[in-house]
């Protein structure tokens, strides 16, 4: 089996190398078939040229600058960039863990499953260093999304997440353009009812650079998707 783990950089100098050595030696470890897909959204600090000294040094390791500015677009073309039978989207803060992502595979490969959803909030996940307000914010979000499919979920917006490619490239056109491209995702799996399962995982809040998440500006962005899929849904049944 093989892996295919999408990082979406944009000015993240000051911790996307770690992020890469990092998964590239767990990875490694782990002995897995895997490659890295790292899409950079128009940085403008020196992330480019960190990552393409990255690739130079690493058959594995591939770099694309997006076709179109926005997280949605980055997503996109990752997938269509992809050549592994599994897609991991694993973000460049570090904020991810690096044994969940391969508890993630392990359970996608051996279950024969269609995705794997992890939660940061299950009695035996662990969650360091979340924005109070912020988190307040995302658990409302995340129960109304809950309430509206009918779902035991409760972390949609996570982006954390790993899934077959070919059930990625069914869910094409993807319309979502930021950040809610995250609930896109889970959103059309539950929806279309794909196989999926629910385990609990750890989050750290990112040590080095600055949150590219903006509250105020996605807010709009979110609900626009939320409705989207149930409309979907109800025309398409």
């Amino acid at each position: 089996m093989s892996l295919s783990v999408y990082i979406p950089v944009y000015n993240e100098q000051d911790i996307i190398l770690d992020t890469l050595n990092d998964l590239k030696d767990y990875l490694k470890k782990n002995n897995i078939d895997f490659e890295l897909l790292i899409v950079d959204d128009f940085s403008t600090d020196n992330s480019k040229l960190i990552v393409e000294n990255f690739c130079s040094k690493n058959k594995n390791a591939f770099y694309f600058k997006n076709t179109k500015k926005g997280l949605g677009a980055s997503v996109n073309l990752a997938i269509q960039k992809s050549k592994k039978k599994y897609f991991a989207i694993f973000m460049s803060d570090k904020s991810d863990n690096l044994d969940d992502l391969i508890t993630y595979y392990n359970i996608i490969n051996y279950k024969n499953l269609d995705a794997v959803f992890g939660s940061r909030f299950l009695s035996d996940s662990k969650i360091e260093g979340y924005p109070i307000l912020k988190l307040i914010l995302n658990r409302i979000f995340n129960l109304i999304v809950k309430i509206l499919l009918l779902s035991n979920y409760n972390d949609f917006t996570n982006a954390f997440k790993i899934y077959k490619r070919e059930v990625l490239l069914s869910f094409f056109p993807i319309v979502s353009e930021d950040f809610n491209i995250f609930l896109e995702l889970p959103m059309k799996t539950i929806l279309r009812l794909h196989k999926y399962i629910i385990i609990p995982i750890s989050w750290n809040g990112r040590a080095k650079g600055k949150s590219k998440f903006y509250i105020k500006e996605l807010g709009s962005k979110y609900l626009f998707t939320l409705f989207y899929c149930l409309l979907e849904k109800i025309l398409l049944g």
